[in-house]
């Protein structure tokens, strides 16, 4: 029998279904029981995983209880993260949560204090950490082959949220058209807009580059299109003791980068005092130029070997191990991360400049 018992709860990102699939896939794990208040968000997970109705919930604490999970997926919108974790962490299960960490640092203090009093574990997933360039970015540079970092640069986002289900399963314009005005991704209470869904992952990455680095100050503007109540481009500045960074989010990109990179490519350039390093999304290398080589190289992607392909795996690796979840899903660098977001959102609003946010 499989060790690993796995609950999905709340179905509002579609990373649910992503995650779900690695938790099917994984060979020492299950699937025992899915809840949300709204079955029609669960039937795609339902049937693609063979889910009985016997374990399909609409409350969480029922289907904690009775599903008897040693870890708890969740996937709520965004503004619903601090009040989802806080009942799951107080039914004493640990959790990974789908990014974002959190809708603003008081949120993110809420959800650090409710798993420090109950003695449960938090991993925040960032699909971007499973990335091989990335991956193969942070080794390059924790072997200092670029010397210390000095700039990131970010550049990401995709068509939209609604053009695509689990999967990366496409959805038509004229079906996006009729989701667009109901969607939470487009509501300001419920925590929508690129912004807060695509900065997380910039600042995350950003700051385990860095190395755990804090900016200064930070700087951001927004575009929000007449009609909408959130942005669909955000571009934020962050000035660090040792350099300028800059993290762009985008909704509306022409293509999605999993099917053909847009332009500007999505990814990351990490500038540092002795060399620089691209790394996009989905290529099979990264390129590098160094002072002692500065005609620019690639290097091929590093391949992802078990149990650091993806999240499931490795959480689980943790668990049976005891071991810290490091680098992005540690929600310590998180909070460092959340700082920036929320001191970003604050600058967009008032037009200037910010001190990073305590």
């Amino acid at each position: 029998m499989p060790k690993w018992r796995i609950v999905g709860l709340s179905f509002q990102h579609m990373h649910m279904g992503d995650l779900l699939r690695e938790a099917y896939e994984h060979p020492n794990a299950q699937i025992a029981g899915v809840c949300d208040d709204d079955r029609a968000r669960m039937a795609d997970a339902i049937a693609n995983f063979s889910i009985s109705n016997q374990h399909v919930y609409r409350d969480i604490a029922q289907c904690v209880r009775e599903a008897r999970p040693d870890l708890a997926i969740l996937c709520p919108a965004t503004a619903r993260h601090a009040d989802v974790v806080e009942e799951v962490a107080a039914l004493g299960v640990d959790i990974l949560l789908e990014k974002p960490f959190a809708a603003s640092l008081a949120d993110a203090d809420r959800i650090l204090a409710a798993i420090k009093k109950s003695k449960v574990r938090l991993a925040v997933n960032w699909p971007l950490r499973w990335y091989p360039p990335h991956v193969t970015t942070k080794r390059l540079i924790d072997e200092g082959v670029i010397g210390e970092v000095t700039e990131v640069h970010f550049y990401d986002g995709n068509r939209g949220p609604l053009y695509h289900r689990a999967d990366k399963v496409v959805v038509s314009d004229e079906d996006v058209r009729r989701e667009k005005p109901t969607s939470w991704w487009y509501s300001k209470v419920a925590g929508g807009g690129s912004l807060l869904d695509y900065l997380g992952y910039g600042a995350t990455l950003g700051t385990w580059f860095m190395n755990g680095a804090a900016p200064i100050e930070v700087t951001a503007v927004v575009d929000r299109p007449q009609g909408l109540e959130v942005d669909e481009h955000s571009i934020t500045i962050c000035r660090y003791a040792r350099g300028l960074s800059k993290l762009e989010t985008r909704w509306g990109t022409f293509t999605d980068p999993w099917t053909t990179q847009p332009q500007p490519k999505c990814g990351f350039v990490v500038v540092g005092s002795e060399g620089t390093i691209s790394s996009y999304d989905y290529e099979a290398h990264v390129a590098v130029q160094t002072r002692a080589e500065p005609t620019i190289h690639r290097i091929p992607v590093d391949e992802l070997k078990a149990p650091f392909r993806g999240p499931i795996e490795y959480v689980l690796h943790c668990k049976e191990r005891g071991a810290p979840f490091e680098g992005p899903l540690d929600p310590a660098l998180c909070l460092t991360a959340q700082r920036i977001v929320d001191t970003a959102a604050l600058s967009a609003r008032e037009g200037r400049t910010l001190a990073l946010l305590p």
